[in-house]
């Protein structure tokens, strides 16, 4: 792994970050994967719908990005999706496709004929859900989910066991249905949902010692919701105690707040946390346009990653370096994540803002220029219209300060 907390023309992130302290609370798998759950769990973000095409668009470019798994959808909720899984695996992608399913072997055979490699299995372990929603015990669950688990395993996918909703089961509950399962039906890999988005980093962490300890070693996998903004950092709270697998969304879609976003979960991974990894970071904007095309939901302007304006400086301290040495300005260099540095004016600009932007015009500073004037003008502007001005406007101001000037 990496340890850089400064990569030239790459990123300048802080250096604790890999002091021996903090490294040692560690207990970081020597590799990460990451299980995208857009095609399926973003879906399910309320108002959206992906067509086949969209999904098959979709999955292309998170291939190309490079995400190891694709969860193309649940195969028995409608004749489309089941057609749509059946497309993308038919594509040949690197990536490995999964299928969502429900503790029923119809379920599935419907994977095993898609063409999926692994299949996630659902059941509900919440108290909340088991006690009120489903009316069963944990017994229930068990019972209804070690011969589905042989039977998958049997058709030879890789078998996920999500118990949903993870972190809010009673104790007893969480270890009674691990210690069955490993007895009667060990699947591949287990996974901790923190369906309500409602567990600490701190928690998550305990969760993970806590599942490994009851099944023996099994690979755990971390699945999060963002209600308390803290899904992308208890996904990597669960990395550094050693979860194998993250699961995500593009642009955080997902019900209510969203799933842990994929964008930032693979720049924590690759830069905060030292992975050598082979995303495309230069791609990410290119995904996260096409999925907020398809999702019709637009990206919004200070979103980590993907936002329009991460870049962008409208006060006059330090505008030269937003371009000429972008690491004094940013944590990551704009061309990273196939961005540029701009400068814009407004409320919050300063002589240096004009005079790089006539720079940027390509327009050679006049000498008489009353910059002090024109700077009150575009402040002034900038109150008023309570947002940035566009190049238009500055140079409707410009001119008319250089006609008094002649």
């Amino acid at each position: 792994m990496r340890r850089e907390y400064r990569k030239d023309n790459e990123w300048w992130v802080s250096p604790y970050n890999f002091q021996p302290e903090v490294l040692e609370t560690y207990n970081l798998p020597p590799k990460i994967e990451i299980h995208d759950a857009t095609l399926r769990d973003g879906e399910q973000t309320p108002g959206v719908v992906f067509s086949i095409d969209d999904k098959i668009k979709i999955a292309q470019k998170l291939d190309e990005v490079g995400i190891d798994r694709i969860e193309a959808g649940m195969p028995s909720v409608s004749p489309q999706d089941e057609q749509a899984i059946k497309e993308i695996t038919k594509l040949g992608l690197n990536a490995k496709i999964f299928t969502f399913a429900r503790a029923m072997k119809g379920d599935i055979d419907k994977a095993a004929e898609c063409g999926a490699h692994g299949v996630v299995i659902e059941v509900p372990i919440g108290y909340p859900k088991l006690v009120t929603q489903f009316g069963w015990t944990w017994k229930d669950v068990l019972a209804k989910s070690a011969d589905v688990i042989n039977h998958a395993r049997d058709l030879g996918l890789y078998t996920l066991f999500f118990p949903y909703d993870t972190t809010r089961a009673r104790p007893d509950d969480l270890e009674n249905l691990c210690k069955g399962i490993m007895d009667l039906s060990p699947p591949d890999a287990i996974g901790i949902v923190d369906t309500m988005g409602c567990a600490t980093p701190e928690a998550i962490r305990y969760m993970v010692r806590w599942v490994k300890q009851m099944t023996n070693g099994l690979p755990v996998e971390i699945h999060t919701h963002n209600d308390f903004g803290l899904g992308v950092a208890t996904e990597l709270a669960a990395v550094a105690e050693g979860a194998q697998c993250v699961h995500s969304c593009a642009n955080g879609l997902g019900e209510r707040t969203g799933n842990a976003a994929l964008e930032e979960l693979i720049l924590g991974l690759h830069i905060l946390y030292g992975y050598e990894t082979n995303y495309r970071l230069d791609m990410l904007p290119e995904l996260g346009a096409l999925v907020s095309q398809c999702a019709n939901i637009p990206i919004q302007r200070n979103k980590p990653v993907l936002g329009s304006g991460n870049f962008t400086r409208e006060s006059g301290i330090g505008v030269n370096y937003v371009v000429e040495d972008p690491l004094v300005m940013f944590g990551t260099h704009p061309e990273l994540t196939g961005r540029s540095g701009e400068v814009v004016l407004g409320k919050k600009s300063g002589k240096a803002s004009i005079q790089y932007k006539l720079r940027e015009l390509g327009i050679k500073e006049p000498e008489d220029l009353d910059i002090p004037s024109l700077l009150a003008d575009i402040k002034q502007k900038g109150i008023d219209k309570r947002d940035i001005l566009t190049d238009a406007e500055f140079l409707h101001f410009l001119k008319s300060y250089m006609q008094v000037a002649t």
